[in-house]
């Protein structure tokens, strides 16, 4: 148990083999100075580190209500100085927004805004290199599912996250 201060990300976890391979496109794209992370995505990005019990009993609810959602990467986005893959899974955004009506009150503008699940590859570079990019990618993109077999907690303090905990879906 942690009662940290530090604001705690929540992130949807992904498979060995999907995790690798996004993590691949990421490190092969984002530039490296500022590539401190692995792939993921992120579902809640700044939650009150002082409300680590409620977050962890609502997540380990979660997790062993739902059983894994059915996830595909459905496109690349452009995010203006950078690229990503959007994720479309009802299920996860439906879990994501339980998750959401439990933690009212502790969320930052950020988190309260209609989340894009997605997984960002390139991100803080010119436009241009963006734009040539999402070109590149989209000339060879092909839908592909992905799987989501969990949620991990992690604590935030200005660089590579902190995993404190993770749990998977078996409901």
């Amino acid at each position: 148990m942690t009662t940290d201060s530090a604001p705690i990300i929540l992130t949807a976890t992904m498979a060995g083999a999907d995790a690798a391979w996004a993590t691949a496109l990421r490190t092969r794209h984002y530039p490296a100075d500022r590539n401190v992370l692995k792939a993921h995505i992120t579902l809640f990005h700044h939650l009150p580190g002082t409300q680590w019990p409620l977050v962890r009993d609502c997540v380990k609810r979660a997790c062993a209500t739902y059983p894994p959602p059915v996830a595909r990467i459905d496109c690349v986005l452009n995010l203006g100085e950078g690229v990503a893959l959007h994720i479309e899974s009802p299920q996860m955004m439906a879990i994501r927004e339980e998750l959401a009506d439990a933690f009212f009150g502790l969320m930052t503008p950020q988190d309260q805004a209609k989340l894009r699940l997605h997984i960002t590859i390139q991100n803080k570079v010119k436009p241009g290199e963006a734009r040539a990019l999402l070109t590149q990618m989209n000339a060879t993109f092909t839908p592909r599912p992905i799987a989501i077999i969990g949620i991990d907690a992690h604590h935030y303090r200005g660089g590579p996250w902190e995993r404190i905990q993770g749990w998977r879906f078996r409901g």
